[in-house]
């Protein structure tokens, strides 16, 4: 438990805004060498399908967003190509599982939280168990996936193990959106478990089980932020990428309504003080060549999620940044004059004029 304590053990700090962390649970991998049946585990190496993804906002007055992103959501994976977005981590791993997450959302991610299967178990018995309502009769046995789930309707305190049932259970003729559902009443209940001043006690326990089942890029200042709006709430409000079911060929995908998704990521998790998650259009009107090209990269690179580039007939001696926002948009690039509004379809339009550096 120490060198859990220490790892995480920041103190608490108010944030300027909300912090956006990535959750992912990554299924186990099966040892098809083994001379037994069912076949063992891999030693977690966190490479595998996430199951779960959920993009938590959490802000400093203790307000937490969590937005689940169905596993089978079908897109553009950056750097990989279309398929379904589960498929990005063992493919590129972490890295471009926060790419695929911040692409599909237009939200940037701070950092990310890549847990185990047996996280579900640690966490929940860590927590001296979660209540929930169990929608249903669940009674499924996979010996191959080692899963067997029998629990009744019902108001009831789920361990560990049925936790996790209760999780991976799929024959409900729902899919990936009856487990979104449920991972949205598990979290509910879990986080309503463990901000009760009754279970303070468990903390420690519950921060063990998460160390050990989890592979992040949380630092310390970052968990500060986070433990900082834990304590000044947390309420909880839970959504879901919109969207329907649909075929990607041969494939049953979620077919994601980007326009539904826009709206709702406007109306509940857009920061409206944070330039990176507006969209900027970067035009070349008299830069040298490859200048906006350039210029979305470094954008790119300082975290901005929605930038585009085109080009743009004129002359323009100086380089200009129009619309709300392109005051820190300018501080982050570091040249060009701010003026008037910005072009149609982008909250900042940054028109590059001749000078533009060359690289």
């Amino acid at each position: 438990m120490a060198p859990a304590v220490a790892k995480y053990g920041a103190f608490p700090q108010k944030a300027d805004g909300p912090v956006n962390l990535l959750l992912a649970g990554v299924t186990p991998q099966y040892d098809e060498s083994a001379a037994v049946w069912p076949y063992p585990a891999k030693p977690e190496a966190y490479t595998g399908n996430t199951d779960t993804i959920i993009l938590a906002q959490l802000w400093p007055d203790g307000r937490t967003n969590l937005l689940s992103i169905p596993r089978d959501s079908w897109m553009n994976v950056p750097g990989y190509g279309w398929g379904k977005i589960n498929g990005a981590n063992p493919h590129g791993g972490p890295d471009m599982l926060v790419n695929a997450v911040q692409a599909l959302t237009g939200l940037r991610a701070d950092g990310y939280a890549l847990l185990s299967l047996r996280a579900v178990r640690d966490l929940t018995d860590a927590a001296g168990g979660v209540t929930v309502d169990v929608p249903q009769r669940m009674k499924y046995d996979d010996n191959a996936g080692k899963l067997h789930v029998d629990l009744q309707p019902g108001r009831q305190r789920l361990s560990g193990e049925q936790a996790e049932g209760f999780l991976r259970f799929r024959k409900d003729n729902l899919g990936d959106i009856g487990r979104v559902a449920r991972q949205q009443l598990f979290l509910g209940a879990l986080v309503n478990q463990v901000k009760s001043p009754l279970n303070w006690w468990r903390l420690p326990m519950v921060v063990s089980a998460l160390d050990r089942n989890t592979k992040s890029n949380l630092t310390r200042d970052l968990s500060g932020k986070v433990l900082g709006a834990a304590l000044s709430g947390p309420k909880v409000q839970m959504f879901k990428v919109p969207g329907d079911f649909g075929w990607a060929g041969n494939l049953s995908v979620w077919r994601v309504d980007q326009a539904a998704l826009r709206a709702l990521v406007q109306q509940e998790f857009r920061d409206p003080n944070d330039p990176r998650n507006l969209s900027v259009q970067v035009l070349n009107v008299q830069a040298p060549g490859g200048s906006a090209r350039r210029m979305k990269a470094r954008l790119d690179a300082l975290g901005y999620v929605n930038v585009t580039t085109g080009n743009s007939a004129g002359v323009q001696g100086a380089t200009t940044i129009s619309g709300p926002g392109a005051a820190r948009v300018r501080a982050d690039l570091g040249f060009g004059q701010v003026t008037g509004e910005a072009g149609p379809g982008a909250d900042v339009t940054v028109r590059l004029g001749a000078d533009t550096p060359a690289n």
